[in-house]
């Protein structure tokens, strides 16, 4: 064989193993890729100027976008990371949901990413965007509080389905519309002109980062983790 044969195998078997050790740590990409994001944005807003990625977003968010057909949806879509739509599905997962103490579970989540989102607004203390705000807020503007609570809520329930639920296509679909839920309410806080879109995306970020170790670690001690899944149905 060439030479040239020779490298092209190598560098075939170093992508394939390159490839496959990727596969074996995707959380932990995911987690780096996400805690290397919010650092970034960090750094960016501490310098006090108004980002590329801000200005994009309300240009096609509430320039183009914004209508009055259009409001009353994202509206809703924010209100389901407000302190009513969450302590009620809190208390429906406390009643149906599998495990020790599913309530206790989400509440206990919710509390803490909570106060974490209330640290990290007064360290920061990034005032909110002004002049085009649809709804009034109060309060620090970075990290986005909605996208913190809709990652932190909405992610724990992929979580439980994915361990629960029977491995069927109502798995899936049910990991889906949370997941939409997350991305929509945090449109919606851009849209609505309370939030710029790096709040926004600091806040999924360190809520993710903030999930992965919730799961990890305090989830176990309320849910059992490896509690069998009803049988799949058969066609």
């Amino acid at each position: 064989m060439s030479k040239t044969g020779e490298f092209a195998r190598g560098a075939r078997e170093i992508a394939r193993g390159a490839l496959g050790l990727a596969r074996e740590n995707v959380k932990t990409l995911m987690l780096l890729a996400a805690a290397l994001v919010f650092v970034w944005l960090l750094g960016e807003v501490a310098s006090g100027e108004i980002m590329r990625l801000d200005t994009l977003a309300y240009e096609f968010f509430v320039e183009r976008l914004r209508s009055d057909a259009l409001t009353p949806f994202m509206e809703a879509f924010t209100s389901l990371a407000s302190v009513v739509v969450l302590a009620v599905l809190a208390a429906v997962i406390a009643a149906l949901a599998p495990g020790k103490a599913p309530g206790w579970c989400v509440a206990v989540n919710l509390v803490c990413v909570v106060l974490l989102n209330t640290v990290l607004k007064e360290i920061v203390q990034r005032p909110r965007p002004d002049g085009f705000r649809l709804i009034s807020e109060t309060g620090y503007s970075f990290p986005s509080g909605h996208s913190m609570v809709s990652m932190a809520f909405f992610g724990l329930l992929i979580w439980m389905v994915w361990r629960y639920h029977r491995k069927d296509a109502m798995r899936v679909v049910w990991c889906v519309v949370f997941g939409l839920v997350i991305a929509m309410v945090g449109i919606s806080r851009v849209y609505l002109g309370v939030h710029y879109a790096s709040d926004v995306i600091a806040g999924f970020c360190v809520s993710f980062v903030w999930l992965v170790f919730y799961v990890k670690v305090v989830a176990p001690l309320f849910v059992a983790v490896d509690a069998p899944r009803p049988p799949a149905t058969q066609a």
